[in-house]
């Protein structure tokens, strides 16, 4: 590969994101399901590409674009840090925290138990030569999306499962449909039904969510110049800082693999060392001058590539040989995301139990854009504040990254019974905690619940 080949890639990954922005602000019918302009430049990718008719002359490293830009994004979650933010101590906030942050655990740790032995004990038994790990595949796409797909993928094919990550990208574009059109079928009957409590009728959105293109007076920046032009350029400094990580990142893990221990994920890796720089630079000068948006920006640019060569890069004759256990397990997926709204979204939260458990939804099937998207469908102004209690517990994305990066070695060593454990062990907690603290509340009547059908009556 040379470096004129690096730049033909995105030439055409950038052409046809262009295109599948075009085809969002322009066809309904992608408006309608707001499906994401990089989702559908990644399926022209997959159509024209190398994997499909052959038209666009990808190179051979376009598959190893994905495992590259999500080394960027985690090395971003890291460099923008964590705060913890406290509520106002009232008994029915605290209450209604707990409730929500259980209920977020719950769901998690399900999306991991149960294909994990759903594979074990159901799709082993059909297909005997499925890989351990097939079970993580589904939770990495659904739950991380195709940036966490491409993470897991990669750390499986590194220790031997090679088909895994295109697997795992599969399972990822899976969830984000389902996201999408999941999410919509489901606002459509919490709306009919009266159990939203903000929005009346899909007429209320407004046509910058559906086109995607954002019009003169709703625009707003992005971010905060914190360098002068005349020395640097903003985008420079923090671009610099970003790409610099994500460069360490590959080659300490290299010096790592040959001298003390092979196998770190190269994203848990960039994640450590960025928010070893946030914890040893948050108060001075140097991160003064950083802003967390540019930073999004960054990660977000990132994604969107990454979601493109991820879709593209796919091989269908891999999918194809692995379809009968990919169509079982998404039905499995199905199920366990469609649970979150009815019945445990309605068990954890008394009023605005539609909105919170939609944004869980969302981002249970893909990534936090799609539960952002459903959210702001039903509630966007944040009147349920859902998003302040989602950022009371940035911990848990420490929690993630750790079972992303172990569990792939538990699984391909056989170990799928201690990996079953650690989820199951979480959910019986859950379950505990929430007899402690009273959070179930599935037996309240809608009468005593802030829902459009009581603003009605």
């Amino acid at each position: 590969m040379t470096i004129q080949d690096f730049v033909i890639d995105f030439a055409f990954a950038s052409i046809l994101v262009l295109i599948g922005q075009f085809l969002r602000s322009n066809l309904k019918v992608f408006q309608k399901f707001f499906i994401p302009a990089s989702v559908l430049a990644g399926f022209l990718g997959l159509i024209f590409g190398p994997n499909g008719l052959g038209w666009i002359p990808f190179s051979e490293a376009m598959g190893g674009y994905a495992g590259l830009l999500i080394i960027l994004v985690f090395v971003v979650v890291g460099v923008n840090g964590f705060e913890f933010k406290r509520g106002s101590g009232e008994e029915s906030q605290l209450k209604r925290i707990l409730g929500y942050q259980i209920f977020k655990i719950i769901v998690w740790a399900l999306q991991i138990f149960v294909p994990l032995v759903f594979t074990i004990f159901v799709l082993k038994k059909i297909w005997p030569g499925l890989n351990d790990g097939f079970g993580m595949l589904l939770h990495s796409g659904f739950y991380g999306g195709h940036g966490t797909a491409a993470a897991v993928g990669s750390t499986f094919a590194d220790l031997g499962f090679e088909d895994a990550q295109d697997i795992a990208i599969t399972f990822a574009t899976f969830g984000i449909l389902t996201g999408i059109f999941g999410g919509i079928f489901l606002i459509n009957i919490a709306a009919r039904k009266g159990q939203t409590a903000y929005m009346k009728d899909f007429k209320f959105i407004d046509g910058d969510m559906k086109t995607g293109l954002i019009s003169f007076q709703n625009r707003r920046p992005f971010g905060q110049q914190t360098i002068s032009s005349v020395s640097l350029d903003t985008l420079t400094y923090h671009g610099a800082f970003i790409v610099a990580l994500t460069g360490m990142t590959i080659v300490l893990n290299r010096w790592l693999a040959e001298h003390v221990l092979a196998g770190i994920p190269d994203f848990t890796l960039g994640f450590i060392l960025a928010l070893i720089f946030f914890l040893l630079l948050r108060n001075t000068p140097v991160y003064d001058y950083i802003d967390k948006d540019v930073n999004t920006r960054i990660s977000g640019s990132a994604t969107d590539y990454l979601v493109i060569f991820g879709i593209a890069s796919v091989k269908l004759d891999v999918v194809m040989s692995y379809a009968g256990p990919i169509i079982l397990s998404l039905i499995v997926g199905w199920l366990l995301v469609f649970i979150i709204i009815w019945p445990l979204g309605k068990a954890y939260s008394k009023n605005d139990w539609f909105e919170r458990s939609i944004f869980v939804y969302g981002y249970l099937t893909g990534v936090f854009a799609i539960g952002f998207v459903l959210y702001r469908i039903v509630d966007p102004d944040n009147i349920s504040e859902t998003i302040e209690d989602t950022a009371m517990t940035p911990a848990t994305n420490i929690a993630e990254i750790v079972v992303w990066s172990l569990f792939p070695a538990l699984l391909i060593s056989g170990q799928w019974l201690i990996a079953a454990a650690i989820p199951f062990v979480i959910i019986i907690a859950s379950i505990i905690a929430t007899k402690v603290t009273g959070s179930w509340v599935f037996n309240v009547p809608d009468s005593e619940r802030n829902v459009l059908k009581n603003q009605m009556k």
